[in-house]
């Protein structure tokens, strides 16, 4: 499940790169790291099929670089029209599962959680697959370290699973912690697909027929899966948890609990960074060019330059070239507050960083004013933009690196290194770069609208025209 936005990490997390595609730990997305963590559990006896993902339609280019970078396809990338929450993610790929009579068993993960003992999640995994191959709905509780008031709880006995808890405040956590018998819910479910159809069938059943009736008028373009947008906008919002799970125990739908101990985290917000992160000795954690004195148990995120901390303590500072979040520790929850200011205000700073991915490489705005715009775009070997016009600005672009194809009107030339050229306002025309090695150019826009909606696609590799 890779749809959420990850608003409690903004600034690193934007709803245009959410926090699953971010490298937040180690050398890998989020993403990354739970696609590989599947494709491990294979072992004699246990296949493990192509990966299906549920996730939005503006991140279905990034699903596949990532995967790609991994070396994993995807068996299908299921796109979401808009967000209604787990329950109805979990069906559309239990939908895709059963196609042609199968009936796998489905472990189902988000995309923004971390595991620092791989190993142990894989045994974990394991073992509730082969739970689950008897029909049996199971769920991943992990072994609480801390009184976390953040998750919500499973109250158990062994595997017998006897109530979901809502997020307590601190002294039940504690209280929870000190009793035992409480682990944290992850979030994360193994089960067969009819299992998952039919409990959904007995409890829900209007988030199954209307699920089912988008999925049915879905259409298809290589990996991509589209169900019904209109359709999918009327089915029910609503988790898996409260959709079936609560629902199970004293049931005919037999539920299971597996207990994880595998170093888990959901990096939920800023305090789970820091919870995950590698501490000096006094509990400072750094990522970036970062330099602190006399600073206790803070958190410092520098992004795009120099970032330095002086006396600080519980303090987290991130810092990316557009905007800067600093933060009391014990308040990391409350970003999600400036997130909903920025959206209520029409601002930028919510949706998309100063840098932004397009499959066919990126751009960066370096500077803008009036009536100006500055860009350094990179275009990947083989790749190119849209065939395109613009109603309001004109643009001269300067070759850095690399060779750039340029088609203007019917007229098609190659550029290198330091050469330049310029496209009128309202003139057709399209970049592409026909090397071997990633093309780089300098892009200055002049015009009265320099916004990104000021694009006319006439044809498109990726099939946005």
């Amino acid at each position: 499940m890779a749809g959420g936005s990850g608003t409690r990490l903004w600034p690193l997390s934007r709803a245009g790169y959410p926090k699953q595609f971010l490298v937040l730990s180690g050398n890998s997305s989020l993403f990354q790291q739970a696609a590989e963590r599947l494709a491990a559990l294979a072992e004699p006896g246990l296949a493990v099929a192509a990966p299906l993902v549920v996730g939005n339609e503006e991140h279905r280019f990034l699903v596949l670089e990532q995967l790609r970078e991994v070396r994993l396809t995807p068996g299908a990338v299921l796109l979401e029209p808009c967000g209604r929450n787990t329950a109805p993610a979990v069906t559309l790929a239990a939908l895709q599962a059963a196609l042609e009579g199968r009936d796998p068993i489905l472990v189902v993960t988000p995309a923004d959680q971390t595991v620092t003992d791989p190993a142990a999640f894989a045994a974990a995994m394991r073992q509730a697959a082969r739970r689950a191959a008897d029909g049996s709905l199971v769920v991943l509780g992990v072994t609480p370290d801390r009184p976390e008031t953040g998750y919500g709880y499973i109250r158990s006995a062994g595997e017998v699973v006897q109530a979901f808890v809502e997020k307590p405040d601190l002294p039940t956590a504690q209280r929870y912690l000190s009793e035992g018998g409480y682990s944290w819910n992850a979030g994360m479910f193994v089960m067969r697909a009819s299992s998952w159809l039919q409990a959904l069938a007995e409890f829900r059943p209007d988030i199954l027929a209307a699920t089912e009736a988008a999925f049915a008028q879905r259409q298809q373009d290589s990996v991509f899966v589209r169900p019904d947008k209109t359709l999918f906008a009327a089915v029910p919002s609503e988790s898996v948890d409260y959709a079936v799970m609560e629902r199970c125990p004293g049931s005919a739908h037999p539920l299971a609990m597996v207990p994880l101990s595998a170093g888990w985290n959901d990096l939920g917000a800023w305090e789970a960074v820091w919870q995950v992160g590698e501490k000096d000795a006094s509990g400072n954690v750094t990522r970036g060019d970062a330099l602190l004195s006399n600073c206790r148990n803070t958190l410092v995120h520098a992004g795009s330059r120099l970032v330095a901390a002086v006396g600080v303590e519980n303090v987290m500072v991130v810092e990316t070239p557009d905007a800067v979040l600093v933060i009391d520790r014990a308040r990391s929850q409350e970003v999600k507050a400036i997130v909903e200011r920025l959206q209520k205000e029409g601002r930028g700073e919510q949706l998309l960083h100063r840098k932004v991915h397009r499959p066919w490489g990126w751009y960066d705005g370096i500077d803008h004013g009036e009536r100006f715009q500055v860009k350094r775009i990179q275009v990947k070997p083989g790749a190119s933009l849209s065939l395109q016009m613009h109603h309001h600005r004109a643009e001269h672009w300067i070759v850095v690196s690399g060779t750039a194809e340029v088609t203007v009107g019917d007229k098609t030339t190659l550029l290198s290194e330091n050469q330049s050229t310029y496209i009128p306002l309202g003139e057709v025309h399209r970049l592409a770069n026909p090397g071997k090695v990633p093309l780089e150019i300098i892009e200055v826009q002049s015009g009265s609208y320099l916004g990104e909606d000021d694009i006319v696609r006439y044809s498109d590799t990726y099939g946005r025209a």
